[in-house]
């Protein structure tokens, strides 16, 4: 025990538990010598119709019988022994009387109504009954008696360990001590003397144990506030348990001892008073289980957690099961075979284990030191009780006069005992109590101080935190010794002397160190352990401050390395220490040096902790900053860590990539690829390999192009052990790049178009002149007319052609551009086009916005384009359809023009060509392929995007997008 921590409230529960334990060993020698009554195998209910079988063991002669004898249901009209005379039966209490006539082995007739059975045939039958006995002794119950000591040990282990001052003990003895109770005690159903009260207790241990629990589970390892701060809900919470009681005393009859069968409760109130006692004993067993799992799931500090750990754990595999298969069968009355009950109690040790390992705090290391006392300390009382008891016993004997119930001997041997138990048991406190006494008066008020003084020292170690350390050890040390002055001196490799002030008290001036300050004192203390001034040879400057300030030196050496000093002048009334005084600091001084070398090695180890964190914070923040995609991978391919680029990047969460291979974050396509760059070592790389430009797609389906690279990763050891992967997306570039790639390419082929142009245009002048001069001098009529006239047309044709090629090459000035509807440019484009596209059978729906804000653009170069892409809509709908024009504004900067139509559409593998100049699917004749390519420059040169989608044999969109006036008075303001 913790030298002495018992409390009164720990005395009572000892001395409790003395008295259960020896209550509970003379029921369990009851039991071994009880025999008990004959029985039926039935078990038979009062009713309104009379005497009804409840159910019937199966396991019984009459449940063996099976259909012949007595089933649940039948009513027992009568008993009779020779088949004679039957005896009409009234109540359940009266067939003891027949069954205890007839004895084991003997032979009964029983009348029996089957209400079941038809009218001419349910009465009346005979079943014979024999009566045979019953076995108290299961392996059920000896567990259950097992696991009832197991409870009074661990109880009484954590409290000798813990002492009856560590929090949460007394209320955790108090539970193992009613758990103890209602698994140990077992009534012989005679209701009789001791008996009675072993039945009482039983049921009212069952019913406090749900409230104990519960109230233990709301204040471990952490009380709530509401538990704090109202009293209420704990009172509460053994009120139904203080109801329960009581009625049990009342069943019981307590205070008469008279069998509950002679009580005015009929059996199914008794029946229903169980049943209620167990309902409300699974209630507080599920709440305390629910409470430990909260409490662990919620707390954020690691030391509750560890505690609550096996606690969870142990809970969770006793309760599953015994609820499982035993508590909700028998609260609905499902039958269920005797194994599924073995299998529930079985795991219930778990419980006691758990909680007692949990509330001595893994502090176990000294556990046989501690079994063997508390062992010793029980088998030494329960040896002198069991010796004064016998002296007592045989004295009674001998001095008795006259006859004596052997249970009036019984109780008072029992008495006896205890209380020979009880002074034995109180005898060490007494004596403790004396000498402590004896103490006080010795060291008047500085007792307490100089107690105090010694458990400060043994609990030093516990400290962490250097300054309050020293702030505690200076504290206390004024308080005890009635110093004034104190310094402590700490090691320190930077300072000249080895050693540098680290607290100082009632000091006028600095302290100065002497260099030689380390030597001084190992030396000194040597031969005498505390050093006096007087024994020190200082050098001159400092020689009389410190003979004046300080007149002892106290070294603290731990493991050979004196760590500190611990400088103290006179007493406050100017006398020196008196020996015991020095005694005592050079005990402590052993403890504050441990502490010290402790506090100074946390203080190291939390200054590299923070290092590590901030150089880990740092490299995190690098690896979370950049925006490419990083995953880590092990040897086996599997994704030990990856960034929030990546995640990004992939479209799937931090927790759903870890822990998978790398490839089942691709499409299938991408394995096939990785392997062939991994090669035969896969994953175990040894040199960096890189992807550029693969094409590949996430498992969503969006594509990616990508720049991989493969590094090997490897730690301290030098070993590998696995390797970097860094995927660069370069989607957006490569568009960028396709992007600049046709500009430039639209750029060259215009500058070479605008020279092309002009040499064509001008032979092609005097080729158009000199054909209208001819065509004005032949008739209509003359052959050479038609021929001239297509020379004509092919002139214009080619006209045509280089008129679009400077289209393309020109850029128009800032001039041109104006405010504009997009709808009046849609609607004028249409006017032209509207009677070729009617002779084409085509439908045209306008799907305007009205509301959409003024363009910024040109008016003749818009038409141009719209006239471009319904001209290309037409050609692509050979036998009529439908164009739609629709305008919207998605934003007040931009607004998007789309142009629909209902033909063949464009084949994929052509969608990314169409921009290109001259590139044309249509026939000889019928296009130049320029027309997309100067819309595409239009449309660039209007700040706006033009995109395609296209489905082959359902229809094509394009989709322009251009900026609005307020657009680009925002850009202007920006310039400005």
């Amino acid at each position: 025990m913790k030298g002495s921590v018992l409390t009164t409230r720990a005395w009572v529960l000892l001395i409790a538990a003395a008295l259960l334990t020896v209550a509970g060993a003379l029921n369990f020698q009851q039991r071994l010598k009880h025999k008990s009554p004959p029985t039926d195998g039935i078990r038979w209910t009062q009713t309104a119709q009379g005497v009804v079988a409840q159910d019937v063991d199966p396991t019984s002669n009459v449940g063996r019988a099976g259909i012949l004898s007595v089933r649940p249901g039948d009513i027992l009209r009568g008993i009779s022994e020779d088949e004679t005379k039957f005896d009409e039966v009234r109540y359940v209490q009266d067939l003891s009387i027949y069954l205890e006539e007839a004895g084991v082995g003997g032979h009964l007739v029983y009348l029996i109504e089957r209400p079941s059975n038809p009218e001419e045939t349910r009465c009346c039958w005979k079943a014979d009954i024999y009566p045979e006995a019953v076995s108290t002794w299961t392996t059920h119950d000896l567990y259950l008696n097992f696991i009832g000591l197991v409870y009074l040990i661990v109880g009484l282990f954590v409290l000798f360990k813990q002492g009856g001052r560590a929090p949460y003990v007394t209320h955790f003895a108090a539970l193992c001590l009613t758990a103890f109770v209602f698994h140990f005690y077992r009534s012989t159903l005679q209701y009789k003397d001791l008996d009675v009260a072993i039945a009482f207790l039983d049921d009212a241990a069952f019913i406090f144990f749900a409230p104990l629990l519960v109230h233990f589970c709301t204040r471990y390892p952490v009380q709530r506030q509401i538990t704090n701060e109202r009293r209420w809900p704990i009172v509460l919470l053994y009120i139904p348990a203080g109801v329960l009681t009581i009625l049990a005393a009342l069943i019981y009859d307590v205070t008469r001892l008279t069998p509950p069968s002679r009580l005015p409760f009929s059996a199914k109130f008794i029946d229903e008073y169980y049943l209620a006692i167990f309902v409300h004993f699974m209630l507080g067993i599920l709440t305390s289980a629910a409470l430990l799992v909260w409490t662990f799931v919620r707390s954020k500090t690691a030391v509750v957690r560890q505690q609550l750990k096996w606690v969870v754990w142990g809970s969770a595999l006793a309760i599953t099961p015994f609820t499982l298969l035993y508590a909700i069968p028998y609260i609905f009355g499902i039958k269920t075979e005797n194994w599924m009950t073995d299998a529930a109690v079985l795991p219930l040790v778990l419980i006691p284990l758990t909680f007692g390992n949990s509330v001595v705090r893994y502090r176990l290391m000294d556990v046989d030191i501690v079994v063997r006392r508390a062992a010793v300390y029980a088998l030494t009382t329960i040896a002198i009780a069991l010796m004064i008891g016998a002296v007592v016993y045989a004295a009674g004997l001998y001095t008795l006069v006259g006859e004596v119930s052997i249970n009036e001997l019984t109780l008072r041997v029992v008495g006896a005992v205890v209380a020979m138990t009880a002074i034995v048991m109180i005898a060490a406190p007494i004596k403790k109590f004396l000498q402590e006494r004896t103490d006080r008066l010795f060291y008047g008020e500085r007792y307490d101080m100089r107690h105090g003084l010694l458990d400060f020292g043994r609990t030093l170690s516990a400290t962490t935190a250097l300054d309050p350390l020293l702030n505690a050890l200076v504290s206390r040390l004024q308080q005890v010794l009635n110093v004034n002055r104190i310094v402590i001196f700490i090691e320190d490799t930077n300072e000249p002397a080895g050693y540098r002030v680290a607290r100082a008290i009632g000091l006028s001036s600095a302290m100065i160190v002497p260099p030689d300050f380390r030597e001084m004192i190992r030396t000194r203390s040597a031969e005498t352990g505390v050093v006096r001034a007087d024994d020190l040879d200082l050098v001159p400057e400092t020689t009389g401050f410190v003979r004046r300030a300080l007149h002892y030196y106290v070294p603290c050496i731990v493991r050979g390395r004196m760590v500190a000093v611990i400088g103290l002048g006179r007493a406050a009334d100017g006398s020196l220490l008196s020996s015991e005084d020095v005694e005592i600091l050079h005990t402590v001084s052993g403890y504050v040096a441990v502490a010290i070398e402790n506090s100074l090695l946390y203080q190291e180890q939390t200054e590299r902790a923070a290092e590590l964190e901030l150089l880990k914070e740092f490299n995190e923040s690098i690896v979370e900053s950049i925006n490419v995609g990083l995953l880590a991978v092990d040897l086996e391919g599997h994704v030990t860590r990856c960034n929030s680029a990546l995640e990004k990047m992939l479209g799937v969460l931090r927790n759903e990539a870890i822990g998978r291979r790398v490839e089942d974050l691709f499409a299938e396509d991408f394995a096939e690829t990785l392997d062939q760059v991994l090669g035969r070592n896969r994953w175990n790389l040894t040199e960096l390999r890189h992807i550029y430009k693969l094409h590949t797609a996430t498992r969503e389906g969006r594509s990616l192009v990508l720049n991989i690279a493969l590094a090997p990763l490897q730690a301290d050891s030098q070993d590998r052990t696995g390797a970097l992967v860094v995927l660069e997306d370069v989607t957006a570039r490569m568009s960028l790049e396709e992007q600049l790639q046709q500009r430039e390419k639209l750029s060259s082929i215009g500058l070479l178009a605008a020279g092309v142009a002009h040499e064509v245009n001008t032979p092609l002048t005097g080729v158009s002149s000199y054909t209208q001069m001819l065509l004005g001098m032949l008739p209509e009529t003359d052959p050479k007319h038609a021929l001239l006239q297509k020379v004509r047309r092919q002139a214009m044709r080619a006209s045509d052609i280089v008129n679009n090629l400077l289209n393309f090459s020109r850029t128009g000035g800032a001039t041109e551009f104006m405010e504009l509807s997009i709808n009046q440019v849609l609607d004028d484009t249409l006017q032209l086009l509207e009677p070729q596209l009617r002779r084409n059978q085509i439908e045209i729906i306008r799907n305007y916005d009205s509301d959409i804000p003024k363009a910024y653009g040109n008016a003749v170069k818009l038409q141009q384009i719209f006239t471009n892409l319904i001209l290309n809509a037409r050609d692509a709908i050979p036998e009529g359809g439908r164009i739609t024009l629709s305008t919207s504004s998605t934003t007040e900067d931009t607004l998007v023009v789309e142009v629909t139509d209902t033909g063949i559409g464009i084949a994929p593998e052509n969608v990314a060509k169409i921009y290109d100049p001259f590139y044309t699917t249509k026939g000889v004749g019928r296009g130049t392929g320029l027309g997309l390519a100067v819309s595409y420059g239009i449309v660039q040169e209007h700040s706006g995007h033009i995109t395609v989608e296209s489905i082959p044999g359902k229809g094509t969109t394009f989709r322009i997008t251009l900026p609005t006036v307020s657009a680009r008075a925002h850009l202007q303001a920006a310039s400005d």
